[in-house]
């Protein structure tokens, strides 16, 4: 062991950080076997060193960053020993993102160097037009690579790749119609880069009848990931069962509802563009109003802003009864429902405004390992504001968060048993849909094949809803317990939130002192 202090943590990071990356050639990162040989037999090296820091004397703060970075460098041995995205997915190579994820960095693996179109300003600078050109003229190059990196054989993830990068050829073309008059080198490399997209999409097409192997990481792999990636203290076979659990419960809490509210009228979704924008900004308000007034939250400055950046706009549908796509269902019927899960939007404003004391929290963590805080809060609130009394004079929209509720548990089950290679994808869709309640997710939508794309590609992040939601009420009981009469919600949520969005098992072990799960985890 070698005597070390948090500093030399903190420094340490930083050099992992770099390591991390693949190393870039004329500006294209190089996922080639040969550098992605290299990478993972120096990764050894970098474990050891960690490994080789001496703790003892730390507070519990700092062992927890210690932990964290060892969570990282587990994550990278993942990539390269089972999940090999540059390799089996090619919905890894997509750069195009023209929409800000709600949760600390994107969802899935991607390669680096990806492009952010939403931010940028529009119209563009002469600064920004010139950027963006050079970044979107890498995108041939990339294509190229990618098709002699990937040799895998995985059949769903490469049909999922083709939809992937299929949405990569749209958005070139609505970046083109954003970027118009910018300037003649951005808009020949948009259209270069459209080419290079759609060439690449034709030659997945190609390859794909050839593709015939299974795609999910299987159980074994799933339960080391979860216990040293994403510091889970469950099990694959413990995941499925939260999530069966949950499912029978949300249809016998709706069905119930339902029988309870039998004599309302049902309710309508909002069908102008005059009533979104009106029932949508009443409902930030309503949902900030109710956490104040309530003592639920400690209420923040950023937390209006937050929430109204992300009204969007009324989107009309053809013929006007049709099926919305499931979460504007929910939402176009009492939109104060998904309100509740814009907590994202307060994690974001958080991070961005009183970004965590410690460097290595402040950043988000690589390989989703913030995804059972994130999306177990964001759920959470869902259901804990219901039981707060936030629908109490609204019962038919409690009736939407189960059906909430029902959909997250169902595609949760469905992406389980893509990764334990027992469903292939299109009947893991066709089961999430079935278990969805009110046939608002159809089979053929685009909502259950873009999640299970995404589950599959990112193992646990489906599951992550429930199982963190899960987590946090073991929390809550236990803080409960320890503080008596001084627990309250808005403390929990205070003390929970001090230890930035890190995996629930170490916010456990700062908020309570108990170290046991984390212990159990890391045991030889």
């Amino acid at each position: 062991m070698t005597a070390a202090t948090h500093a030399d943590l903190v420094a340490f990071h930083q050099e992992w950080r770099e390591f991390q990356k693949p190393r870039f050639v004329d500006g294209v990162p190089d996922y080639s076997s040969a550098a992605m040989a290299r990478q993972h037999a120096e990764l050894s090296r970098w474990q050891a060193r960690l490994a080789a820091m001496d703790t003892t004397g730390w507070s519990v703060a700092e062992q927890i960053d210690w932990h964290l970075v060892r969570a990282e460098m587990n994550g990278l041995d993942f990539d390269h020993r089972v999940l090999k995205p540059w390799e089996r997915i090619p919905g890894f190579y997509r750069m195009i993102h023209p929409a800000q994820s709600d949760v600390p960095a994107h969802e899935g693996p991607f390669l680096a160097g990806w492009i952010d179109t939403w931010m940028y300003d529009y119209p563009l600078s002469p600064d920004d037009a010139a950027e963006l050109a050079e970044r979107v003229g890498r995108i041939p190059a990339i294509l190229e690579q990618a098709r002699s990196n990937l040799t895998g054989d995985a059949r769903d993830l490469w049909l999922g790749g083709i939809r992937a990068m299929q949405g990569q050829a749209r958005d070139l073309m609505t970046l083109a119609a954003e970027a118009k008059g910018a300037g003649a080198e951005l808009e020949r490399g948009i259209e270069e880069a459209k080419e290079a997209t759609d060439a690449f999409v034709a030659w997945l097409e190609q390859e794909a009848p050839s593709k015939t192997g299974s795609s999910g990481i299987g159980v074994e792999s799933y339960d080391w990931y979860l216990r040293n990636v994403h510091l889970v203290p469950y099990t694959w076979e413990e995941v499925v069962g939260i999530a069966r659990r949950e499912l029978a419960r949300s249809h016998a809490a709706l069905k119930l509802e339902e029988e309870r509210n039998r004599d309302l009228p049902p309710q309508t979704r909002i069908a102008s563009a005059q009533e979104y924008d009106r029932l949508l900004n009443q409902a930030v308000t309503d949902y900030l109003d109710f956490l104040g007034g309530n003592g639920l939250l400690t209420m923040r400055d950023y937390m209006d802003q937050a929430l109204r950046e992300r009204i969007g706009s009324f989107q009309p549908v053809d013929p006007p009864d049709a099926v919305r796509g499931f979460f504007s269902e929910v939402s176009y019927r009492d939109p104060l429902t998904m309100r509740t899960h814009g907590h994202h939007w307060f994690d974001l404003a958080m991070m961005a405004t009183a970004p965590h004391p410690s460097p290595v929290r402040a950043t988000p963590l690589l390989y989703n390992i913030w995804d059972s805080r994130a999306e177990g809060v964001a759920t959470g609130m869902e259901e804990w504001t219901m039981n707060a009394g936030l629908f109490d004079d609204r019962p038919r929209s409690r009736e939407l968060i189960y059906i909430l509720v029902a959909q997250r548990a169902a595609r949760s089950i469905a992406g389980l048993m893509m990764h334990a290679n027992q469903w292939p994808q299109a009947e893991a869709c066709a089961y999430a849909a079935r278990w969805t309640p009110r046939g608002w997710m159809p089979e053929d939508s685009e909502t259950v094949w873009g999640e299970q794309d995404l589950y599959l590609v990112q193992p646990f992040y489906g599951a992550s809803y429930l199982t963190g939601k899960h987590q946090l009420e073991q929390l809550m009981a236990e803080r409960s317990q320890q503080l008596g009469a001084d627990y309250s919600f808005k403390r929990f949520m205070d003390e929970m939130e001090a230890s930035g969005l890190i995996p629930v098992s170490l916010i456990r072990w700062e908020m309570t002192g108990r170290d046991d799960e984390i212990r159990e985890m890391t045991r030889e």
